[in-house]
């Protein structure tokens, strides 16, 4: 037994702080075998300590260091206090000892001669009863982990003695080798014990612990890691890397030194898809200042190596394997055992209800499965390679006109990722996506509705209800793909968002939906902003500050898409222009900006002829269509007096956010066509309207209909209205009264597009003769001109965007003699194609283009290929300059854009990838939101699930560790 004790006590200036340390002055008092000196060491002002009698007579001396002094320091100013052949012990002002602690740490030493450390069981100052530590150990690269925490104690774990390491609070250093196992100030405050032990094992001695001698400590004392979350990430990680550097063998220190930022970069990846973005930053951080401190690392290594007298062997079997790590933090009953709310998709008839649904598409869509592309309305064909998919959606040079650079709009994203998932023909991709369109509405609306229901019966309504809704019905009919994958994406991004603030994987599935949505439907814009306003007050309103953090990411994605294109719109005083329809501009039917137009904007319809209704019947009686929305308009009202009237209120804010979105776009014009100007579409509001409207008779159908009998018939008289009024829309390909057409494959003549097969650097100018007598000219690159292509930079601007072609256009077709071949060519011209304008051609058109085609016959220089189904084609009989690439700048700004749009986006990938611990964490909790506790849940009977234990959530990232 050691002859002499000398405990060495930390402390911080406060006022908690010095009440705690008068209690651990106290417990030192009532130890039965008390130290023989105690040495105070305040980290901060020193005066009230100084002054206090109280701790005055219970200290031997004080020592006062700088506020930002670590314990690993604190205790090496007083260590030149501490007499020869004296143990020392480990204190702060927040842990106080019990009675027999000292004597039995000290009886430790003495029953074990090799020990060098002796440590106690540390259990929370507020219980008593509740594990702090009791032994640490580190996993094979070097992670440190718990033996026992956060358990209550049962003594379960008091057979335990040998260890590789303990907290470093309230340990016992045997007298002969303290001065070779002072804390060492480099980890930064984490794992200090661990590596005391490490080094002690090194030096031929263990660590034993001392179960019966029990310390209370706080978790924010000085020698406890940070509370921060970011404090706490940064403090753990550094103190490992650090070891990782002072442990290595020299010649491999060089390598562990290079591999510290890929390995930075690969446990980002690891933190994002574990759901914990607030360990990147630490992450980082942590590795940079490793990298830096060559000083410390020098020094660490230099005190290991002066004590070292056995082998790193010795310090194996105390390491705790990967099978180990997985059982503690495993709890062995998979993630669907204790779950509260299931999904039941197939066991609920969702998927019947998806199944019904395709075969109804493929009745109504039959034609189209003999279609290679399909065009009509605002379609047009697809890029032919996915690196021309992808080029069209990054910052650069875009598909039409000459010198025009800058940003893509973010829908031509969405269309790239839906061209890749059938990347041998990009167009027929579209095809597939009308075939599917039914099928993947009432997917996304049934997983909608269980945010609503439990009831299976319920979830099926809601899924087909979203899929007979008259503007994504209408929509399809007329060839719209922007309004269609709107349609599409909102009931995911419902399903997400309004749970975004429980979870970081949800959270990252609803950025990833909204950057996808807005970029559809930029419109939907402000309408979206209010709901996330009204979102972050309510969260806010609950103290449930992570969820508003999480909230907030939810907008980064879509900021990072859009903060190129609303900045180049800025520069040229166009801001409104963000809100213009993407892709193809296409002047279709759509409602008057009148009273009666916004009456039918009101009753669901966004063109006057009715989702089909005034093609199939007399006006006066299919004037009455919109009665069949009534049913389900009347159940989403009775929603605000329904029992969860709360979700009914706020669903019914939804439908009238869409309502009012739709009454502001109609008649608002930002785009252009061939100098024509072009509404906004108002069936996105529509669209929003309708997800609060299905969502509201969902609510009422849930709660306030309580007889099973009424609540079948509200459901069948609902959809039946629905159906009904859909038959029009769903029989218009077979009545040939849709704008859909059989392709085109290419909008140019097939030998440009056999000429620019692989989306070859080949220009054509277009020339279009107007029925009012102008002329409007384009130039197309690659074999057509293509959806992902489209941009608003040019369909919203105001003034001529890159090399303004329309002067050389008019010469061309005038008498005006000059070198046309050779000016066109210096603008990397290969073609001349002469259109004419789609439908009625007025005889001023006619006429124009008649003369436009003796005009150019008679230019030298121009071969005329024939005329086509396209228009009439010549071929520059020279060679064409090649298209300017990027300058330094562009390609500067492109790489920076492209790259922080990239990784903006992989993250919220990488949150929103599912995990074991996530879906474990998302079934515990009901899916449905806004439910009352009082609320009863209607869940399938299943057989008696056995009872589990409580699991630990943290994921287990050593695996993804370098190897």
């Amino acid at each position: 037994m050691p002859t002499r004790v000398h405990a060495i006590i930390v402390a911080r200036p406060g006022q908690s702080s010095r009440a705690q340390l008068l209690r651990t002055l106290d417990a030192l008092t009532l130890q039965t075998r008390q130290p023989d000196a105690v040495t105070l060491v305040v980290c901060g002002d020193g005066t009230a300590a100084r002054e206090s009698e109280v701790i005055a007579r219970s200290v031997e001396g004080i020592i006062e260091a700088r506020s930002s002094t670590s314990f690993a320091e604190a205790v090496a100013y007083a260590q030149p206090r501490v007499a020869d052949d004296t143990a020392v012990w480990l204190l702060a002002h927040d842990t106080a000892p019990h009675p027999q602690a000292l004597a039995q740490l000290a009886g430790a030493l003495e029953r074990s001669p090799s020990a060098s450390v002796a440590a106690p069981k540390l259990v929370d100052v507020d219980n008593d009863r509740e594990l702090v530590s009791l032994g640490v150990t580190m996993t094979r690269w070097g992670r440190s982990v718990e033996l026992a925490a956060g358990e209550l104690d049962q003594n379960q774990h008091d057979g335990r003695e040998d260890v590789l390491g303990a907290d470093i609070r309230g340990t016992l250093i045997r007298a002969e080798v303290r001065r070779d196992l002072q804390p060492d100030p480099a980890l930064g405050g984490a794992d200090e014990g661990l590596d005391l032990g490490v080094r002690a094992r090194l030096g031929g001695g263990r660590v034993v612990l001392a179960p019966s001698a029990r310390i209370t400590v706080s978790p924010d004392g000085p020698a406890a890691l940070p509370q921060g979350m970011a404090q706490r990430a940064f403090a753990t990680r550094l103190a490992q890397l650090h070891r990782r550097l002072s442990y290595a063998p020299a010649a491999a220190v060089p390598l562990h030194w290079l591999t510290l930022l890929p390995l930075a970069l690969w446990r980002t990846i690891v933190h994002l898809i574990a759901k914990r973005p607030a360990a990147v930053a630490p992450e980082w951080g942590a590795a940079v200042t490793a990298m830096a401190r060559f000083g410390s690392v020098a020094r660490s290594r230099r005190r290991i190596r002066s004590h070292r007298t056995a082998s790193w062997a010795s310090i194996a079997p105390l390491r705790i394997t990967r099978g180990e790590l997985h059982r503690r933090l495993d709890d062995g009953h998979g993630s669907e055992g204790g779950a509260v709310s299931e999904l039941d998709f197939f066991s609920g008839g969702g998927a019947w209800a998806v199944l019904g649904a395709l075969v109804v598409s493929v009745a109504a869509f039959t034609t189209l499965l003999a279609w290679p592309a399909i065009g009509g309305g605002a379609l047009l064909p697809m890029r032919d390679t996915l690196a021309g998919l992808w080029a069209d959606a990054a910052w650069g040079q875009r598909g039409l006109g000459i010198g025009v650079t800058g940003p893509a709009d973010p829908f031509a994203g969405v269309l790239a990722v839906i061209g890749s998932l059938w990347a041998g023909a990009p167009s027929f991709a579209m095809v597939l996506l009308w075939l599917a369109a039914l099928p993947l509405a009432v997917l996304g609306g049934w997983f909608a509705a269980t945010r609503i229901t439990d009831r299976g019966g319920l979830r099926i309504f809601g899924g087909v209800a979203w899929a007979l809704a008259p503007t994504f019905l209408t929509a399809l009919i007329e060839g719209r793909p922007a309004a269609v994958l709107l349609h599409l994406l909102l009931p995911w991004l419902f399903h997400t968002a309004v749970v975004a603030h429980r979870s970081w994987g949800a959270a990252g599935a609803a950025s990833v939906v909204l950057a996808a949505t807005l970029a559809c439907a930029p419109s939907l814009a402000p309408a979206l902003l209010v709901l996330w306003l009204l979102a972050i007050i309510i969260v806010l309103s609950r103290a449930w500050f992570h969820g508003a953090v999480r909230l907030l990411w939810i907008l980064v994605p879509t900021a990072a898409l859009f903060a190129p294109l609303i900045v180049w719109q800025a520069q040229q005083g166009n801001i409104w222009a963000v809100f213009a329809d993407p892709g193809a501009v296409w002047a279709g039917p759509q409602v008057a900006a009148d009273s009666a137009g916004r009456l039918l904007l009101a009753t669901g319809f966004p063109t006057t002829d009715l989702a089909g209704w005034m093609d199939v019947l007399d006006p006066v009686l299919a004037a009455w269509a919109p009665v069949l929305i009534a049913p389900v308009a009347l159940l989403a009202l009775a929603a605000a007096v329904a029992p969860r009237w709360g979700a009914g209120i706020t669903l019914l804010g939804v439908t009238m956010a869409g309502i009012a979105t739709s009454f502001l776009a109609v008649g608002v014009t930002v785009s252009f066509v061939q100098g024509t100007p072009v509404e906004i579409w108002p069936g996105t509001g529509l669209s929003l309207a309708w997800a609060g409207l299905i969502g509201g008779a969902l609510v009422t159908l849930d709660t306030a209909i309580t007889m099973p009998k009424l609540r079948i018939a509200a459901v069948t008289l609902a959809g039946l209205s629905l159906a009904v009024c859909a038959v029009p829309a769903l029989t218009a390909l077979h009545g040939d009264r849709t704008e859909l057409t059989n392709g085109p494959e290419s909008t140019l003549p097939a030998y440009v597009a056999a000429e620019a097969r692989g989306d070859r650097e080949i220009s054509t100018l277009v020339l279009t003769p107007q029925n009012n007598g102008g002329l409007a000219a384009g130039v197309v690159w690659g074999p057509s001109e293509t959806l992902g292509a489209q941009t608003t930079m040019l369909s919203t601007a105001t003034v001529p965007q890159g090399v303004d072609v329309s002067a050389l256009a008019v010469d061309l077709l005038s008498p005006r003699t000059f070198d046309a071949p050779a000016e066109l060519a210096a603008h990397g011209i290969h073609f001349v194609l002469l259109d004419q304008v789609s439908g009625q051609e007025s005889d001023a058109a006619r006429a124009f283009r008649v003369e436009a085609i003796t005009a150019l016959d008679q230019r030298a220089g121009f071969v005329k290929v024939g005329e086509t189904d396209k228009g009439v084609l010549w071929r520059l009989d020279t060679t064409p300059a090649e298209r300017a690439d990027l300058t330094r700048t562009e390609g500067g700004t492109a790489s920076t854009i492209i790259a922080v749009q990239l990784i903006l986006l992989l993250a919220a990938l990488l949150l929103a990838i599912p995990t074991r611990a996530s879906r474990r964490a998302a079934r515990a909790q009901s899916r449905i939101v806004g439910r009352s506790s009082e609320e009863p849940m209607i869940l399938p009977r299943r057989r008696e699930d056995p009872p589990r234990e409580r699991a630990d959530d943290d994921d287990d990232d050593e695996d993804e560790e370098e190897r």
